[in-house]
């Protein structure tokens, strides 16, 4: 808070000029709208992405697909807010963006094909309920996570983000190729928010994403790439429809499924959040842990019953943060708010939704990469003098890179251990986890504690800074 009093000439008052934590900021209101539209903007297409999947995989006409859509919208900001305000023992009460994930598509499309969408939903439902009950054992793993093992899963989180912003640069073509068109506007929009960011002071330089992102999509108008004719159509008010396809059903063998599928979106839970905790500097113990778990279990809890499938933390939010560095969560609260209003008013959603795909690519080559420069920086921490720290980073890359090089690499493995495999975060996290164990934990009762481990060395030290 203090920042943004000064940017205004306002001098700080005692309570501001020491904040407790730097994710309970609170800036202006207006601030915080324009702020909260930014996350917005950088998640809109990850939160409709896996529920627009589902309804093409199950074929699902128009209107139940607008359905399921409004439902994620609504989900999302509803998690959203529960992350970052808290109730009881739910959510960890930091700026992380909560949505629709892409972990368990391949599972509950396979569901869906054998027993139908009620069983997907039951299967979620006691998913999400098992990932309740074990969020404060994993919580307990968090000893685990020194730097060298957080630097190397951050920096793989921003890599395997990278194929998302270029994707939306080529337009999902399946050739992978860019009309030259779309390569200008990304460009385009990619050099306007350099410069922006180069160029403004103050608050407008924090909304050069946004800024960038309007100023590309009215580029992009006289190429005609934005579709104004589905603004306005369809009910000005949606409410959600609670159990639409009918009560859940629970399959033993679609249940264990998705409890396998909830360990994954749990181990990219903890990557996401201690990536957080980084990018912001604050510290993330075992109870903020196991309560920001609860928190992404409950939307595969709940979700299901306003029609909507399991969510988890937003890695690309994270890049924002690092890029704009405002860190507070009433920020990433406002755009839960916008995310429930555009579930009620679908003009709202469709007046985001015609902002071009390349035009987010531009964008997102920024944010994305912003995540991984941010887990560089941890690693910039670690002493890799006399031991075998360079292995693990070099093996954890390593294997978190193979499901983006090759993502059909694992499936000649069991399909339940593939589905795991196939994110290179999971990958990246359990190498990481596994080979610090073997090299720095294992075997050193009554030796000296590794330097790399937080709070015992010389390298240690707080969280490293995004500031610049």
């Amino acid at each position: 808070m203090k920042l943004f009093r000064a940017e205004r000439g306002v001098p700080p008052t005692p309570r501001e000029h020491d904040p407790e934590r730097p994710e309970d900021e609170r800036p202006p209101a207006h601030l915080m709208a324009l702020y909260g539209f930014q996350h917005v903007l950088a998640l809109y297409a990850g939160v409709i992405a896996p529920p627009l999947v589902m309804a093409t995989a199950v074929g699902l006409d128009t209107d139940e697909t607008a359905l399921i859509l409004s439902a994620a919208l609504l989900v999302s900001g509803l998690a959203t807010l529960l992350q970052t305000l808290g109730v009881w023992r739910f959510g960890a009460r930091v700026p992380m963006v909560v949505g629709a994930s892409f972990t368990p598509v391949t599972a509950m499309t396979a569901i869906a094909d054998q027993s139908g969408l009620p069983a997907v939903f039951g299967a979620s439902m006691v998913a999400g309920l098992f990932g309740i009950l074990v969020a404060p054992f994993v919580s307990t793993l968090l000893r685990f996570f020194p730097p060298v093992v957080t630097g190397s899963v951050i920096t793989v989180i921003g890599i395997t983000l990278i194929p998302v912003a270029v994707g939306w640069i080529a337009d999902e073509d399946p050739s992978g190729a860019p009309t030259g068109t779309g390569l200008g506007l990304a460009a385009a929009t990619l050099a306007i928010t350099l410069v922006l960011t180069k160029v403004l002071p103050g608050v407008w330089n924090r909304a050069s994403i946004l800024l960038g992102l309007v100023l590309g999509t009215l580029l992009a108008v006289p190429f005609g790439r934005v579709d104004l004719s589905t603004v306005g159509e369809g009910p000005a008010v949606s409410f959600a429809e609670p159990f639409h396809f009918g009560l859940p059903e629970f399959p033993v063998a679609a249940v264990m499924t998705m409890c396998i599928v909830m360990v994954a979106i749990m181990a990219e839970g903890v990557a996401d959040i201690l990536a957080m905790s980084k990018v912001v500097g604050t510290r993330v113990d075992g109870r903020r842990m196991a309560d920001g778990l609860r928190a992404d279990a409950s939307t595969a809890l709940l979700g299901p019953v306003l029609n909507s499938f399991p969510g988890s933390t937003f890695s690309q939010n994270i890049g924002l943060i690092a890029l704009n560095k405002v860190k507070s969560r009433y920020v990433v609260a406002v755009s839960g708010l916008f995310l429930i209003l555009m579930s009620l008013f679908p003009a709202l959603s469709q007046v985001v939704a015609m902002i071009p795909s390349p035009v987010l690519g531009g964008a997102g080559l920024v944010l994305f990469g912003s995540v991984a420069a941010a887990g560089v920086q941890t690693l910039a921490q670690v002493d890799y003098e006399g031991n075998h720290n360079m292995i693990v980073v070099a093996v954890s890359l390593g294997l978190g890179i193979v499901s983006i090089v090759s993502p059909g690499f694992f499936e000649v493995l069991p399909e339940e251990i593939a589905m795991l495999l196939a994110s290179g975060i999971v990958t990246a996290a359990a190498s990481a986890l596994v080979l610090n164990l073997f090299f720095n934990v294992l075997g050193r009762a009554g030796r000296p504690a590794p330097e790399n481990v937080e709070g015992t060395g010389r390298k240690s030290g707080p969280a490293p800074s995004t500031d610049g």
